[in-house]
């Protein structure tokens, strides 16, 4: 637990520091709420691109830091604004603390989220293990983008955070500083009213669903989206005159390659071109290319040296539509969960898979869907065209996917767009409900009344499907090895019995991330109790974390020992015909799809 908060607070505390110094350096001299997305992007930026010098990651782990100091004294006595700041934004972390522990105090334990959902965290913490060694692997030979694993192993060498805590720290920080940034775009609502949308938004039924997988990737993706459109919005409203006022903007662009590679730029890519066309239709006027080609050129410095490793991801069996198909869904994610009332802890199942009757689910989605078509007329009566670009993008992403990828890409889609649809829904509700600041709560108009239930139902109904997400998500493993990884050569396809703590199996939903990671071959994954004194037939190697004197059955000798494990083998060829099922590659996952 402690590793875990403290791997929040570091994440958060140098995701604020830097995001607001570099939107300082900008010109601006008011606290925004953008930091919170411009700081994890430099983040990630920086840790990947010193985590692989000389010292296996402890460079970040020195260069963050000092960063960090500089970032503050910088800011010290030039920000305005700051109590203001300080009293928004603390109910909203709060709140998305809390709601993002639910995982943890449901299982009543910390370790690796979603593995009974998703086993892919496995791969992800190889892949931390060997950069923290200054070894290679195979998601770095493929281009895969790996700034969010970066940022974990500074976290293990500058504070000594286990792998397994910084991963759930970070995906933990990406819950609360997503809501932080929708706070952008609430700054002048009252505070009941602006902490819920905040809260809404920022973890929106399908990203507190990825959430519940450990899919620490796609709640990036989908955070930076969000943060882009409200810089291209805050870049036409509150920063108008600068000239560096679409940097926040490329700098966030930039942090999506990092944690996303070149498929994080095809939802902000599409939101610009959106905004860029309808600037130009409804301004009648050309764009200001001076600020955006001022913006272009850190851009560009902070994503040329990934370019390569962009061109190389582009071959990743994600992008192969006879790839990984459904994945570890149960069939097409329906587009209306994006409407953030779906009624279920698993956003895989259908309507009326669930407790919850299918008509549930079609009235909670008919409600937010008028509300949807409200907001999308209000948003362009209003002329909000960052926020209608960005939920142009995100349609015109997800109808491609539909048209021409696979179902597990698809869902990826709906997740990445839940924010932007929330945020289409709840900001001309609540502007236009007299709950604005500059608005007394008495006497409100018909009109002012309907939308304020309107937005109070709404924000209920979301808020608890993000919760039931959330409750339900699976916490497995407290710890992480690769040594079981590191077997898979020896057993190959020959059978094996895992012999497991009763406590892995059962409470931290062991049995998946077992099978993962001896993928391949047949697996058998037991108790030593359950195994009745003889290994099955057919069984050639056993897996244990018991004494290397102490052989679990007689006839097995010690092939190799990688603390906490033992792999076992028969001294005779096993006999009669193996019941262990086999772990096919392609069985679950093939690879972190993500």
């Amino acid at each position: 637990m402690i590793g875990t908060y403290a791997a929040v607070l570091a994440v958060c505390g140098a995701s604020l520091a830097l995001g607001q110094a570099a939107i300082g350096i900008c010109g601006v001299r008011r606290w925004s709420w953008l930091a919170p997305a411009v700081g994890l992007a430099l983040l990630a930026a920086i840790c990947w691109a010193t985590v692989r010098l000389p010292g296996d990651g402890v460079v970040p782990a020195i260069l963050v830091p000092v960063l960090v100091v500089a970032a503050v004294a910088y800011l010290w006595g030039r920000v305005e604004g700051g109590g203001e700041a300080l009293r928004a934004g603390w109910p909203v972390a709060l709140g998305a603390l809390v709601a993002a522990s639910l995982p943890f105090l449901a299982e009543g334990h910390f370790g690796i989220l979603g593995t009974s959902f998703n086993p892919d965290m496995s791969q992800h913490l190889l892949a931390a293990d060997r950069l923290a060694d200054g070894q290679g692997s195979q998601l770095l030979r493929q281009g895969y983008p790996l700034g969010p694993h970066a940022v974990v192993v500074a976290l293990n060498k500058g504070l000594g955070i286990d792998l397994v805590q910084g991963f759930s720290g970070l995906t933990v920080a990406v819950a609360v500083l997503a809501p932080l940034t929708a706070l952008t775009a609430f700054a002048k609502l009252r505070a009941l009213p602006r902490t819920a949308a905040a809260l809404v938004v920022g973890l929106a039924y399908v990203v507190a669903s990825y959430f519940a997988q450990g899919a620490f990737k796609e709640t990036m993706e989908a955070l930076f989206l969000l943060g882009f459109v409200l810089a291209l919005r805050g870049a036409k409203r509150e920063w108008a005159g600068l000239s560096l006022r679409f940097v926040p903007a490329a700098l966030i662009a930039a942090g999506a390659v990092y944690a996303y590679s070149f498929p994080g730029l095809i939802w902000l890519g599409g939101a610009f071109v959106f905004w860029l066309l309808a600037e130009a239709m409804v301004e009648r006027r050309q764009p200001p290319w001076r600020p955006l080609l001022l913006a272009l050129l850190p851009f560009v410095v902070l994503i040329a040296p990934e370019v390569g490793r962009m061109i190389d991801f582009h071959n990743f069996e994600t992008f192969d539509p006879n790839g990984p198909g459904l994945g570890n869904l149960f069939g097409q994610v329906s587009p209306f969960e994006a409407l953030g009332i779906w009624p279920s802890g698993d956003f895989r199942l259908a309507p009326g898979d669930g407790a919850v009757p299918a008509i549930g689910y079609y009235l909670g989605a008919a409600f937010a869907l008028v509300l949807l078509i409200h907001g999308i007329w209000r948003c362009a009566r209003r002329r909000e065209v960052a926020i209608l670009a960005g939920l142009g993008a995100v349609a015109i992403v997800y109808v491609a996917g539909r048209a021409g990828g696979t179902p597990y890409a698809t869902a990826k889609a709906i997740e990445i767009a839940a924010p932007i649809v929330a945020l289409t829904i709840l900001l001309p509700l609540l502007e236009e409900a007299d709950w604005r600041l500059s608005q007394p709560l008495v006497d409100k108009t018909a009109d002012g009344r309907l939308q304020a239930l309107a937005a109070a139902l709404f924000i209920a109904a979301a808020g608890v499907c993000s919760l039931l997400a959330l409750a339900n998500a699976p916490v497995g493993p407290t710890s992480y090895s690769p040594a079981l990884t590191g077997f898979r050569p020896l057993v190959a396809a020959d059978s094996t019995v895992v012999l497991a703590s009763r406590e892995l199996l059962a409470d931290e939903h062991g049995t998946p991330y077992i099978a993962w990671e001896l993928r391949g071959g047949r697996v058998c994954i037991e108790t030593a109790a359950e195994a009745d004194g003889s290994p099955p037939p057919g069984v050639r190697f056993v897996v244990t974390e018991a004494d290397p004197n102490l052989p679990p059955f007689p006839g097995l000798r010690v092939r190799r020992i990688a603390p906490p494990y033992v792999l076992w083998e028969a001294a005779a060829p096993p006999k009669g015909k193996s019941p262990c099922p086999l772990i096919a590659v392609r069985q679950a996952r093939q690879g972190p799809a993500r």
